[in-house]
């Protein structure tokens, strides 16, 4: 009697020990316990801990609470000003009603991610060259809102959306490094447009000063000398200004031009042409004047 009471309790136990098996679940800190009864669902999620069900009754369904990361693909598209670009982005989200994430869509990691595709599309679209390098801040602010709206009807709440880069075409990036260069260039060519023009006036002051004082050129051209001659230089170019040579022509006495015209002989005269065989008019003909008697020629005198 003691044997068999003694083996039901061992049964009951190893009974007991099986079902404890069977329905005994863990739900981690990071998770929640989504139940479904006969395919219904229970309305009390599970907890962190130690949790029963009823086996071959209940189904455990963990649900991960933790951010996820998802990067999202890079897409190509046109700006609103004709640009052909590429952009990827990082999405951060989470759930936060482990049964809605469950029952309203059938993978809710998988509906964020076209999702978040669509939308980086349609902001693309929407957006300027200018905004989508600059003003990222308000970009991802407008695609996480377009994210969440119908995230929010599954369970998940959008934690934060990033654009992560943009890649644009190399005929685009040799057009915007030269107008950065032409922007950087502005600057200095002001600045030495400006130096120009102080220098001419300086230089100004400096010929009226010079045109006043003659030896003050040739004092400059000793300097300009002195300075080609302290480089060593094997040939030396020694410029002589305009106003030293009229100094020097204005100094000469007389250049006696108009003598040497004057005690020059005059040219010899040159006798008149006639034709050949007929030289000192021999054999002329009278020539009939129309006017009145015929003009004999003069006879050659001997």
């Amino acid at each position: 009697m003691i044997e068999e009471l003694l083996m039901a309790v061992a049964g009951a136990a190893a009974a007991m020990g099986v079902y404890t098996g069977a329905a005994a679940r863990v739900v981690k800190q990071y998770e929640r316990g989504v139940v479904f009864r006969f395919g219904r669902l229970r309305a009390d999620v599970r907890t962190p801990g130690f949790t029963m069900i009823v086996p071959v009754v209940d189904r455990l369904h963990k649900v991960n609470m933790q951010i996820v990361t998802m990067p999202v693909p890079a897409q190509e598209g046109i700006t609103r000003d004709n640009v052909t670009v590429r952009v990827d982005a990082v999405v951060y989200f989470k759930v936060v009603d482990a049964a809605e994430a469950l029952i309203r869509v059938e993978d809710y990691k998988f509906a964020v991610s076209q999702m978040a595709q669509t939308s980086l599309r349609s902001i693309i679209g929407k957006s300027d060259l200018d905004d989508l390098l600059s003003n990222r801040e308000k970009l991802n602010q407008g695609l996480e809102l377009m994210l969440d709206s119908p995230a929010i009807g599954w369970g998940v709440q959008i934690d934060r959306v990033e654009i992560k880069d943009v890649s644009l075409p190399e005929t685009m990036k040799r057009s915007m490094a030269r107008q950065a260069e032409a922007d950087r260039e502005r600057p200095a060519r002001v600045i030495n447009a400006d130096a120009e023009l102080q220098a001419s006036k300086k230089l100004a002051e400096a010929a009226g000063v010079m045109s006043a004082q003659p030896a003050a050129l040739q004092l400059r051209l000793l300097q300009t000398v002195m300075a080609v001659s302290a480089e060593k230089n094997s040939t030396l170019v020694l410029p002589i200004p305009v106003e030293l040579l009229r100094f020097l022509e204005r100094a000469t006495p007389g250049s006696g031009s108009e003598e040497a015209e004057d005690a020059a002989p005059p040219p010899p005269a040159v006798p008149p042409a006639y034709p050949r065989g007929l030289a000192d008019g021999a054999g002329v003909e009278p020539v009939e004047d129309l006017t009145g008697a015929s003009v004999e020629p003069a006879p050659p005198e001997e």
